[in-house]
């Protein structure tokens, strides 16, 4: 069936008319070739089939505006700017959708406000670093509410300074008692309960958000309860449970920041970590060339070193000759200048 046109005309769509491919009417052609659109005739039947078939990213069409804001006449300018919304403002469109309900999940999840909102200016960041991925994700909330989470339930946090110290505790008996009880609960088992209950996400939905199996989900969800029904009894009902989350989520300061400073706190770690890994690049490279450079061409085999001879008598210095000495020294000078007869071969 053809969709029905827009309560009001303040909207793009009504500025723009008829879109070829929106409705059945586009099939045939227009009825008349009067007007602009009868240039579709001369286009081949594949090529009209590819246009109307074309898809748009799933983050650069227009938000129709709220019924509040038709009746107020007041409408936002990345609503209003034409048909496609340019990837700042789509993603200032999440941000301001997601960050305070992904600042208060968070804080049910750690308990510390300011954990809470780095979390959550981490995850955007990080979303806003792949923003091609995200913005053609079928759920980009989703995409942006599980690095959330994966950020604010890392165990590194703990060997951080600043985070070995609580915060002040809320103000109210029950919501420490509460969150004293969620805290206590392990973080895979704290972050199920949240979505499920909290949240209020299905439980396949939830499953697949942990990471765990259908049936392991529903095992956390129920002993959660469980623990905090031991704890806190009158919380065994679980749709008090979810009016208490929502209750401890909501105190205290749970500001976020601007869209426009993540982002560009995001821009500016990713600048830093390009420049790091282009220095340390270069540190690589040159301490390659130094080390060809320097280094032997062919083997050198090591000289060995010296070792002690034992057994050898130790040299004497020579003293005077004793008459013996002296007699066979007269001999062999006489021997050797007269000599015995030298023995030559005769021929037979």
């Amino acid at each position: 069936m053809p969709e029905s046109a827009p309560e009001s005309g303040d909207g793009p769509e009504s500025e723009r008319g008829p879109q070829s491919g929106d409705g059945p009417e586009s099939e045939s052609g227009p009825e008349s070739g009067d007007g602009p659109e009868s240039g579709h005739a001369s286009l081949s039947g594949a090529e009209a089939v590819s246009r109307r078939r074309r898809p748009r990213p799933s983050w650069a069409r227009v938000v129709p505006p709220s019924g509040r804001e038709r009746a107020s006449g007041v409408v936002p300018a990345a609503r209003g700017a034409g048909p496609y919304l340019t990837p700042a403002q789509a993603f200032d469109a999440l941000y301001a959708y997601c960050a305070p309900a992904l600042v208060r999940q968070a804080y049910l999840l750690t308990g510390r406000r300011d954990l809470a909102h780095e979390s959550v200016e981490r995850a955007f960041q990080r979303a806003w670093d792949h923003w091609p991925e995200v913005a053609r994700d079928p759920d980009p909330a989703g995409w942006v509410r599980a690095a959330a989470h994966e950020w604010a339930l890392s165990p590194w946090h703990r060997l951080r300074r600043r985070y070995r110290h609580p915060e002040p505790p809320p103000p109210e008996e029950d919501d420490r008692a509460l969150l004293d009880a969620l805290l206590s609960l392990p973080p895979p088992y704290r972050r199920t309960l949240v979505l499920y209950d909290g949240v209020g996400l299905d439980l396949p939905e939830t499953a697949a958000e942990t990471e765990a199996s259908t049936r392991a989900a529903a095992g956390r969800v129920t002993h959660a309860r469980e623990v905090l029904a031991e704890r806190l009894p009158e919380l065994a009902d679980p749709v008090t449970l979810h009016d208490r989350l929502a209750e401890l989520a909501s105190t205290g300061r749970t500001r976020a920041a601007e869209p426009a400073a993540v982002r560009g706190g995001g821009e500016r770690r990713a600048r830093l970590w390009t420049r790091t890994a282009a220095a340390v690049t270069v540190v690589l490279i040159g301490s390659t060339a130094m080390t060809l450079s320097t280094a032997p061409t062919h083997y050198v085999p090591p000289v060995p070193s010296g070792e002690t001879v034992r057994g050898v008598p130790p040299r004497v210095a020579p003293g005077p000759l004793s008459d013996k000495q002296r007699e066979l020294r007269d001999h062999l000078r006489k021997a050797l200048l007269d000599g015995p007869g030298r023995l030559s071969p005769q021929a037979r």
